[in-house]
């Protein structure tokens, strides 16, 4: 059968002609505009299950036949205005995820209609510089060497594992990427109890086992012990083992605490050791004029991670690697295929960030970024991260005044605390049990009813309510409601279950 001949012009199903674009474009804008106006006074979510979510979008199999993109469009703006979860609402407590700033919103439109695949230079030119100072920008708000390496990816997963294998390379002592594990003695990593996930899941996936992940205590206040990891590195390396690097966290998820950087940076330059540090969250805070010594000191790390998704307040997604030693990155990333020619724009100066890290094709992530830091400035971003820090000590006293209400920790902008009925306050380490399903059932109930949204932590057995916040949109008004929502959700739940002091 002869193949068919190419048209002598195309229809293309999806291309739409520039006036009908640019009226479904300022439809689809100020449908936005109005959602993000409206947030206040929508719940924060619907608290559908799953089966709800499929029965409003239908089965079927694909459909044929295309549909006009007007209808598409608000259908679309429909479901996703109604049936969602809006991380940008003011009492949004929940996850390390910031309401996203409008002027990254428009970036991504931006980003989106130019698409350029910023995995090289010649393919990417302005996007790979403006990528190159958004980096640049963001070490120096934390103090990190501005002259460092650094990359946009999608998170602080991929962040902190861009610092990890970067540490790999360097500290292995043979050719890791030619001979892999099987070259040397057990590479051994170090962590506090605390520390986020993200460390097993890249011990797992890149060879080093879970097992080479040493959890070193951490003291009273959840801090990795010094004085412990010292101890644990002396034995391991008189055991054969190579410890690799030690990760710090500057914000832990459950609390936010910051771990002793400046005294761990001492330790692993005493012995030769890489120390990453996992800033996903609160390294930003180091641009506070009143920082902490140790946030201030993740300066000294060898590698961080921070996600301007969370206190930059840039929509999903964007996480942030710097590594102080740029040369690290290429080293540790970098493979010249014959059928990539770029060669020439590196050696003008440009950078390919196919060689810096693990994706070769990449989004122009960094526009939204770029947008908002010179929207607010340094000094703005100041202010907001400041602002929040001071709502989460606001909610903290405003529980602490709470008669039914315990308050457990604060560090950062995140708050912890519990609900305790009347009939348990004079027990409460012998009905920890029932507390701990009591408030986890008080915090399904808040995730599904709308008013406001928390996450969890366990703290000591615990289980406790946690408040984090990480946007520019809350107020006072917000963190002093959530008090009163929590009592009268955990009074009801009380009654529900026979308890004797509802009331």
């Amino acid at each position: 059968m002869p193949a068919p001949a190419a048209p002598p012009g195309r229809i293309a199903p999806l291309e739409i002609d520039p006036e009908e674009f640019r009226r479904l474009g300022h439809a689809l804008v100020d449908r936005i505009a109005s959602l993000v106006a409206s947030l206040p006074d929508r719940p924060v979510t619907p608290g559908e299950p799953p089966a709800r979510i499929r029965e409003v979008l239908g089965g079927g199999s694909l459909p044929a036949a295309g549909t006009d993109p007007g209808p598409l469009l608000e259908r679309a703006a429909d479901l996703l205005a109604e049936h969602s979860l809006y991380n940008g609402h003011p009492r949004f407590f929940g996850y390390v995820t910031a309401g996203p700033a409008p002027v990254g919103i428009l970036g991504e439109l931006l980003a989106a209609a130019v698409n350029p695949n910023v995995g090289a230079w010649g393919l990417s030119p302005v996007a790979s510089e403006v990528e190159a100072q958004t980096v640049r920008w963001i070490a120096e708000m934390i103090g990190f060497p501005a002259g460092c390496g650094g990359l946009l990816v999608s998170g602080g997963t991929a962040a902190n594992v861009v610092g990890l294998l970067a540490a790999r390379r360097a500290r292995a002592g043979w050719d890791v990427r030619t001979e892999g594990l099987r070259g040397g003695p057990p590479l051994t990593l170090y962590a506090s109890p605390e520390v986020h996930t993200w460390l097993k899941k890249a011990a797992d996936l890149h060879g080093f086992g879970t097992d080479a992940v040493r959890e070193v205590a951490a003291d009273a206040d959840g801090r990795l012990d010094v004085a412990a990891l010292r101890r644990t590195l002396e034995a391991d390396a008189a055991g054969g083992a190579r410890p690799l690097a030690v990760v710090a966290s500057a914000g832990t998820v459950s609390t936010g605490t910051v771990d002793p950087i400046g005294a761990l940076a001492d330790l692993c330059r005493e012995r030769g050791i890489w120390l990453h540090v996992d800033g996903a969250y609160g390294g930003l805070a180091a641009v506070l004029p009143d920082a902490p010594d140790d946030l201030k000191a993740l300066s000294r790390a060898d590698s961080v991670a921070v996600d301007p998704h969370k206190w930059l307040y840039s929509p999903l997604d964007a996480g942030c690697a710097l590594v102080r030693d740029s040369a690290h990155l290429p080293a540790a990333f970098s493979y010249r295929p014959p059928y990539y020619r770029f060669e020439d724009e590196e050696r003008a100066g440009g950078t390919n960030y196919y060689e810096h890290g693990m994706e070769n094709s990449r989004s122009f992530r960094a526009l939204k970024v770029w947008l908002a830091l010179q929207h607010a400035g340094r000094d703005g971003y100041a202010r907001m991260i400041g602002d929040d820090v001071a709502l989460a000590r606001a909610l903290f006293e405003a529980v602490s005044r709470h008669a039914e209400l315990e308050a457990r920790t604060r560090h950062l902008s995140i708050a912890t605390f519990r609900y305790v009925p009347p009939r348990l306050a004079g027990r409460r380490a012998e009905s920890r049990e029932e507390l701990n399903e009591l408030n986890a059932e008080l915090l399904a109930r808040l995730q599904q009813g709308g008013e406001a949204y928390v996450s969890n932590a366990v703290a000591g057995g615990d289980f406790l309510l946690r408040a984090c916040i990480v946007n520019f949109r809350t107020a006072l008004a917000d963190v002093e409601a959530l008090p009163g929502i929590v009592v009268r959700l955990g009074r009801q739940l009380e009654q529900e279950r026979g308890g004797a002091g509802a009331g």
